[in-house]
Order: C-alpha cells, then sequence, then structure tokens
C-alpha cells in the first residue's frame, strides 16, 4: 500500500535549481512509485522582487548581487547546464533575469484550476530552456494554454491583478519559517530538504521519512 507524502516546494521560476530541484525530485518519485502517493504543491519565492519591468542582463545582475566576475558565471552557467542534463531538464540561453511576480500570480490561480504543477513546469522551460521572458504576460498565457487552462481566464487573471494578496501572504508565511534560499522542500509539514539535490539524495530522504512515518 502506498504512503501519502505532502510536498511543499517553494521555489522562484527564476531559479536555475529550482528547475534541476523539482526535475530531480520528480525522478526520485517515479523511482519510488510503488511505495509513495506524492502530492506536491508549488509555493512562491521572489529573488528579483525588485527587478524592474525590462530585468536585467544576468551577468550584471549576478556580478552586482554576488560579486561574481563573468568567467565566473560561465563556469557555474556550464555546470548547472551539466547537472540539469543528469536529470533531463535542457538549459538554454538565459541572458537576462526577470521579475516573477505576475507567474506567480498565475500559479496560484493554476493551483485552484488543479494544474499547478504542469504550469511551473512549463514556465521553468519557457524561462530556463527556451530563454523567455516569465514577465512577459503573453508567454504567461502562451504557456497556461500549453498546460490546458484558459487562455481568456489566464489573462483577466495578468490584468486584473488577482491574487497578489495571496502571493504576498504564501510569501511572508515562508520568511516567518525562515526559508531565505531556494528551493526549499518541505516534506509533510516536519521535514526540510533544500537545495538542487541529485536525485539518490530525494530518495533517500523519502524513504526515511517514510520510515518514520
Amino acid at each position: 500500500m502506498k504512503q501519502p507524502l505532502k510536498i511543499d516546494f517553494v521555489s522562484d521560476i527564476a531559479c536555475p535549481w529550482c528547475a534541476i530541484g523539482l526535475s530531480s525530485l520528480q525522478r526520485a518519485l517515479e523511482r519510488l512509485d510503488d511505495k509513495v502517493d506524492a502530492q506536491i504543491v508549488v509555493h512562491p519565492f521572489e529573488l528579483n522582487p525588485q527587478m524592474g519591468p525590462d530585468g536585467e542582463s544576468i551577468v550584471e545582475y549576478l556580478g552586482k548581487k554576488y560579486g561574481r566576475t563573468p568567467e565566473q558565471i560561465a563556469e557555474t552557467q556550464a555546470m548547472i547546464r551539466e547537472r540539469g542534463a543528469e536529470v533531463g531538464f535542457a538549459f538554454g540561453p538565459r541572458e537576462r533575469a526577470y521579475n516573477t511576480f505576475d507567474a506567480h500570480r498565475l500559479l496560484h490561480w493554476a493551483g485552484l484550476e488543479g494544474k499547478q504543477l504542469p504550469l511551473k513546469l512549463a514556465l521553468l522551460r519557457a524561462y530556463h530552456g527556451e530563454g523567455k521572458d516569465p514577465s512577459d504576460r503573453e508567454v504567461l498565457v502562451a504557456a497556461a494554454q500549453s498546460v490546458g487552462l484558459d487562455a481568456a481566464q489566464a489573462r483577466e487573471v495578468l490584468q486584473s491583478g488577482l491574487y497578489a494578496d495571496e502571493v504576498r501572504a504564501e510569501e511572508q508565511q515562508s520568511q516567518a519559517m525562515g526559508i531565505q534560499s531556494v528551493p526549499s522542500i518541505i516534506f509533510n509539514d516536519r521535514y526540510l530538504v533544500t537545495g538542487g539535490q541529485p536525485v539518490e539524495a530525494f530518495e533517500r530522504a523519502i524513504e526515511q521519512i517514510l520510515a518514520q512515518a
């Protein structure tokens, strides 16, 4: 008999390690499919809440935020592409960083429609795989439509400002829990795993959690 497992995945579309972490987690769950009945709920976190509407060059942004040289940034991106390939996520060129607040609002709505995880994956692919702008509302509507959500409803959510308060409340809740980096993955409201862990690490963690349940 499969054991239920609640997974809260706190992340940002802007975060490459979140793409790696989610892909890795899903592979671990596939390996444990005969043991676990998992429900993944994604929660918002903004790495760039003050980012303007035009975004910013990745090299300039990471240089300012972390004090990295263009050469160090290129090395890190090569490592990220390699790690992504290991878990089946193909990174493409990402030349700019963007604000993701509208994307989080759309994800909140998608959760009410039962399509949150597919939309999250579509948005991660659009940005990290295809270099699209996740603050562009047409990009967001296209991603919503690609997973079976209604394009007109998606556009209405984006134009109306709906779910802004709900997203901010969730972000504040995560901060109150002490979450300062993403991805942060909480299992059964008790066990925290952070970072884009390898498949085996997630597999071991889940097996330990199931044994203790």
